[in-house]
């Protein structure tokens, strides 16, 4: 993993892969800049995400950080469509690659959602968690450590303490629009 980053405003992936090292999504993004959290990255309104046998266009603006440490990669919504503001990747090897123009690292199923109407906050993808850890027989540490993490997560961001507060991601999100890089939807 680089140490090294790109200038604030220079488009970037962001590729997740499966276990077995298979593609999953990418995502085009913009990295904005770092704080005491981690690194961020953003997608403006109208660019792209694909995995294989899917795609689609972001919906509206979102951040993504990726933390110096850590097995999640947490991303915020702004004016989402569907009220979700928060969606939590956990993941294994989130971080850099040697390209400093690419974030990698394993999805590992278990993602905690946050969204702005009565459902709330909960994690989500337990079924596939449990086919994939058959699928892929994932190592029972790694499993242990996510699952433990998954719950954390999910009180912690019920709980809006940072960075899972408004109040962390925002000025990231109003950095990203005032870039202005938003493609037509």
């Amino acid at each position: 993993m680089s140490d090294a980053r790109p200038a604030p405003g220079t488009e970037i992936v962001f590729q997740w892969r499966k276990w077995d090292g298979s593609p999953h999504w990418r995502h085009e993004c913009v990295y904005l800049g770092a704080d005491a959290w981690g690194d961020w990255v953003g997608q403006p309104a109208g660019w792209h995400s694909a995995r294989p046998g899917a795609e689609f266009f972001a919906a509206s603006p979102n951040v993504t950080l990726v933390p110096r440490q850590g097995d999640f990669a947490l991303t915020v919504n702004r004016r989402h469509p569907k009220g979700m503001r928060v969606y939590i990747d956990l993941g294994w090897e989130i971080g850099w690659s040697d390209d400093p123009l690419l974030v990698t690292g394993i999805d590992m199923d278990l993602d905690v959602i946050r969204v702005e109407s009565e459902r709330g906050t909960w994690v989500d993808d337990r079924d596939e968690w449990a086919e994939h850890s058959a699928l892929y027989g994932y190592p029972r540490e790694v499993m242990s450590t996510l699952e433990a993490l998954a719950l954390d997560l999910e009180q912690r961001v019920r709980d809006r303490v940072a960075p899972f507060d408004d109040a962390t991601a925002d000025p990231w999100l109003d950095r990203l629009e005032a870039l202005g890089l938003a493609r037509p939807l």
